[in-house]
């Protein structure tokens, strides 16, 4: 199927699901859990193209409540990932594959480390905060597929409601994700197969989100600022644990 062996897809479907899930509970996670994992069963540059048309897709359905309750700090943190990651993408397709696979299993771990590790005191201006993050939400997005970890620091260390955190994610991802993939066609880092992959598996994201948004609306903020810690936690563990 799509020239995958049968493996292949069958672990792309299961993971996709339960990458459906993690994102329609977090706001973020799809490309965290689906990237690592699929990229051990096929390249490391179709399973970020299938992560980042993933992303795009399941955007699309989210269009009402990012009008809503998105924050505004999205409008600049979007503009500063679309500079950096061209630099991203460069990496990813330089790097050998063993390299990428390990790297972007780390860039899980760093993030989950980010999140969780107390600061204490310490507290970063908002201004700077904001420009880290879109230079790494751009970066890890071009090299990893992966926004997310870029970003989720900002909007879980920062002073925002859950219904604000998710909604500014989910735009970041909306406008991030088509301009990634044709940086990737463009430079001749994925084919058609990958898009129809990811085609292949939007019912499986789509069944996934819509029960992680129901569970989304049972838990209180507390609960979801620990449960987006653990996907980062759980999503770097397992890929580092499989790619050993």
């Amino acid at each position: 199927m799509f020239g995958f062996a049968p493996e292949a897809i069958a672990i792309a479907a299961i993971t996709a699901f339960a990458a459906g899930f993690v994102r329609g509970l977090a706001g973020f996670g799809l490309s965290v859990v689906l990237v690592p994992v699929l990229q051990l069963a096929i390249a490391p540059t179709a399973a970020v193209l299938v992560g980042i048309v993933s992303l795009f897709l399941i955007g699309l359905t989210d269009i009402g409540r990012i009008k809503r309750d998105a924050d505004k700090s999205a409008i600049p943190l979007i503009m500063i990932a679309l500079a950096a990651m061209p630099a991203g993408l460069w990496c990813l397709t330089t790097l050998p594959a063993d390299w990428a696979r390990l790297l972007i299993a780390c860039v899980s771990l760093c993030a989950f480390v980010l999140v969780v590790v107390p600061l204490g005191n310490a507290a970063v201006p908002r201004r700077p905060a904001l420009a880290f993050s879109g230079l790494a939400t751009g970066f890890f997005g071009g090299f990893a597929g992966m926004p997310g970890p870029g970003m989720a620091p900002f909007y879980l260390r920062g002073s925002f409601a859950p219904d604000a955190a998710r909604a500014s994610m989910m735009a970041i991802f909306l406008v991030v994700t088509p301009l990634s993939a044709v940086f990737f066609i463009a430079l001749d880092a994925g084919t058609w197969r990958e898009a129809a992959l990811a085609l292949a598996l939007f019912p499986c994201v789509l069944v996934g989100d819509w029960f992680g948004h129901r569970a989304y609306g049972r838990v209180t903020d507390r609960q979801w600022q620990v449960s987006t810690a653990l996907v980062l936690g759980a999503a770097a563990t397992g890929a580092l644990w499989k790619l050993f």
